[in-house]
């Protein structure tokens, strides 16, 4: 089994549904990945912006349910519980795969389509991804460490 790591390039949001007609949105996104969660700091309105990075403990293979990541947009409220906007869901196994094959692979950010729960669209979410192999890594001289702490 290669382990590795995936950074998720979290970039903007546009068109997504206002969940708070009274209150302007204030969105954020939670990104889950095979039991990890990281989230997003708070943006601004419907066409939002946040050009963020996250890091994510990868192995392959795996597991097919484990390949899954999730880009829940939520909606801040400060009186009360924050609203579910929708959601994207990628699967990634594709580029894990290229990534453990050639020690790194990359995909430059593209858009994906923002669901709401009764499956209507709701927005666009544009994400990149890379993933690095650790042996790729610590061929080049860096550690998982290096690459967490330059990244944050």
């Amino acid at each position: 089994m290669a382990i590795g790591f995936m950074e998720v390039e979290l970039v903007k949001a546009k068109e997504l549904c206002d969940a708070d007609v009274f209150d302007g949105m204030d969105p954020y996104v939670v990104i889950q990945y095979n039991g990890q969660e990281q989230r997003s700091s708070v943006a601004k309105g419907q066409q939002s912006v946040w050009n963020e990075k996250f890091v994510f403990k990868v192995e392959y293979p795996a597991p097919s349910d484990q390949y899954k990541i999730i880009l829940k947009i939520m909606d801040k409220d400060f009186l009360s519980a924050d609203d579910f906007v929708g959601q994207a869901i990628v699967y990634v196994e594709d580029l894990l795969a290229i990534g453990v094959e050639d020690g790194a692979a990359e995909l430059k950010p593209l858009k994906y389509r923002v669901i709401r729960a009764d499956q209507s669209y709701c927005g666009e979410i544009n994400v990149g991804w890379k993933m690095s192999s650790l042996d790729k890594l610590n061929e080049d001289g860096r550690t998982a460490s290096n690459i967490v702490a330059n990244l944050q």
